[in-house]
């Protein structure tokens, strides 16, 4: 179980987004996991390895071998494999964009192959064709297979213009920065993809996955997805979601397309984390077919235009200790879904099914925040 950190951490956490971990002379293990995904180990004690340009990277991270993979410096993906001119989608949130003259940008939208209709390409809403033009690179990601560990040393470690895509169980992703990934268009680029690891057809769910102290910017979709088989056992920490953008779909310099949680066995440890000027998805929890759960514990939200949480279908969510900060609407009022959010008239809840009291959230200048179908939502965590 997650022990619960006070709010008064917040503040001593968020000058630790950007840490100097440690040098490499250090333990190999700079901490451990906390959370559902406690006992990774990724490339545990192996040589490590500091790769020197952008190919030994990719080599590293897709390669069979246990690994630790130090990143001393910026590899920069963009421009390396060329650019593409074809027909888009400006959707109309981007048309109006344009004539409200407001100083703000919005994002036109990569087309599906063959939807020459323009009907079948998510964000296309009501589109009229646009010519797009857009960098190659971060439209396929790195893999990245199982016992890996990746760790930016200082503030060097950065990978520009190419997303993570994790296939493969016990991997540490730490102390990395991961952006500029077309942002000027939907579907440009997700940072970090996850959907379960390849079985024969198939996928299953993967397990064992700490993705600690990165910071997000500048991506053309989401910071963070999950979908399809999912993962058993994740946490995320201690990381910046940065949706500061010259480009966004809601047409206020901030981004919409932040986190969703999917997948048939999605189970995700959320803490200490900071989101930042956003303006929806931040994260949007769903699955149609079986219970996709996050416990999401002491956590910033701020400056946040639109929502926060989107917690539909099976999706369940159980808040604790997180400060919403102007935040309009901290968790959309949804038909389905389950949100536990802790006051006093719930407290028997948490105690008979974990046995403790449930650390109530705080809200400054932002929209309310209501559970719905709690019980639901203990009853999974289980």
């Amino acid at each position: 179980m997650v022990s619960i950190a006070r709010i008064g951490s917040l503040l001593a956490f968020l000058a630790l987004v950007t840490m100097d971990l440690a040098s490499p002379a250090s333990a190999v293990t700079i901490g451990s996991a906390p959370g559902l995904a406690a006992g990774t180990t990724g490339g545990g004690n192996a040589a490590p390895v500091y790769p020197k340009n952008i190919a030994e990277l990719k080599a590293y991270l897709s390669d069979s071998q246990l690994r630790v993979i130090y990143l001393n410096k910026v590899f920069d993906f963009r421009n390396t494999e060329g650019k593409k001119t074809e027909r888009g989608c400006r959707p109309l949130n981007n048309r109006e964009c344009i004539a409200k003259k407001n100083g703000f940008l919005g994002q036109d939208v990569i087309l599906n192959a063959g939807d020459t209709s323009m009907t079948k390409t998510g964000g296309c809403s009501q589109g009229t064709a646009v010519t797009i033009t857009y960098d190659l690179a971060p439209k396929t990601m790195l893999t990245v297979r199982s016992n890996k560990t990746v760790r930016g040393i200082g503030q060097s470690g950065s990978i520009l213009g190419k997303g993570l895509w994790i296939n493969g169980d016990n991997v540490i992703i730490q102390n990395v920065q991961i952006g500029e990934l077309n942002p000027h268009l939907v579907w440009g680029g997700d940072a970090i993809y996850i959907q379960g690891k390849n079985v024969g057809s198939g996928t299953v769910a993967m397990e064992k996955i700490w993705l600690d102290h990165i910071r997000f910017t500048n991506v053309g979709r989401q910071m963070l997805v999950t979908g399809f088989s999912g993962v058993k056992s994740m946490t995320v920490s201690n990381s910046e979601f940065d949706g500061r953008t010259k480009y966004s779909a809601s047409c206020d310099g901030r981004h919409y397309w932040t986190i969703i949680f999917d997948g048939e066995e999605t189970r995700v440890s959320f803490i200490n984390n900071y989101i930042h000027h956003t303006s929806g998805r931040g994260p949007k929890v769903t699955n149609t077919k079986n219970n996709v759960f996050v416990h999401a514990v002491n956590n910033y939200w701020a400056v946040n235009s639109g929502h926060s949480f989107d917690v539909t279908d099976k999706g369940s969510v159980l808040l604790e200790g997180n400060y919403f900060e102007a935040t309009a609407n901290p968790s959309m009022q949804e038909p389905t879904g389950a949100v536990f959010v802790p006051n006093s008239s719930n407290q028997a809840l948490c105690k008979a099914h974990l046995g403790r009291n449930c650390v109530a959230n705080t809200l400054a200048s932002s929209g309310a925040l209501t559970g719905r179908s709690e019980s639901t939502v203990l009853t999974v965590k289980k």
